[in-house]
């Protein structure tokens, strides 16, 4: 049995329990007060825990090891997000769009991501993840066929700034494609020319960029 599971599933109810369990020693024991205080304090702790920061640590913990429906089961349990403080607000829409982007549930994501992006905290945006925000909002539009909508959002990307090469690689592949489908080869070359230059790791980008350098030879 995954003990710390369930304590994350039903802590916020063990907190009101707590709490029902000092006032009962509150009122039945001599000098009750005296013992009811800590369990006040650790019940209204846990409730305040579990609604500004959630289980977003245990959240990361089972998306690193691939549990995505148990990931899936500890978020169905956050019931207001919005409360959630900034930093730990957008992680948990970001998970959301992954999970729905997954789905290719499109406008799910799209709205998961606005919403994160909307929370406007200081750390998402030193940390690069504001890039890579609008580097799926740009992947999205893709997707959809609004290429307009998603040639601006890769550039957005670009100047806020991504985590890594690989992330800035994926924005120069995917504005080099828009161009080359515009048929403005010079600009679209361009873009490959600053791929190039990076340092990819992902063995998909770097095919990616293979095929896309033997098309753009040919352009």
């Amino acid at each position: 049995m995954n003990f710390r599971k369930l304590y994350v599933l039903y802590r916020f109810y063990a907190a009101f329990a707590v709490i029902a369990a000092g006032i009962a020693i509150h009122v039945t024991v001599h000098k009750g007060w005296q013992w009811a205080i800590l369990f006040y304090l650790i019940g209204v702790s846990v409730i305040l825990f579990d609604i500004f920061i959630g289980p977003m640590m245990y959240l990361q913990k089972l998306i690193t090891n691939g549990d995505i429906d148990g990931a899936k089961e500890i978020m169905a349990s956050i019931k207001f997000p919005n409360l959630l403080i900034k930093p730990v607000r957008q992680g948990y829409y970001m998970l959301q769009s992954n999970f729905a982007m997954a789905n290719q549930n499109l406008d799910e994501a799209e709205a998961n991501i606005r919403k994160s992006i909307a929370s406007k905290s200081d750390m998402l945006g030193e940390s690069g993840q504001e890039g890579v925000a609008y580097l799926q909002l740009g992947s999205i539009a893709l997707q959809k066929g609004d290429t307009k909508e998603a040639l601006k959002n890769l550039k957005i990307a670009i100047q806020k700034g991504v985590p890594d090469d690989d992330n800035l690689a994926t924005a120069y592949i995917q504005i080099c494609s828009i161009y080359a489908q515009r048929r403005e080869i010079k600009v679209a070359k361009e873009y490959l020319r600053r791929a190039n230059g990076l340092k990819v790791k992902s063995e998909e980008i770097k095919k990616h960029l293979k095929d896309l350098n033997k098309q753009m030879a040919r352009a």
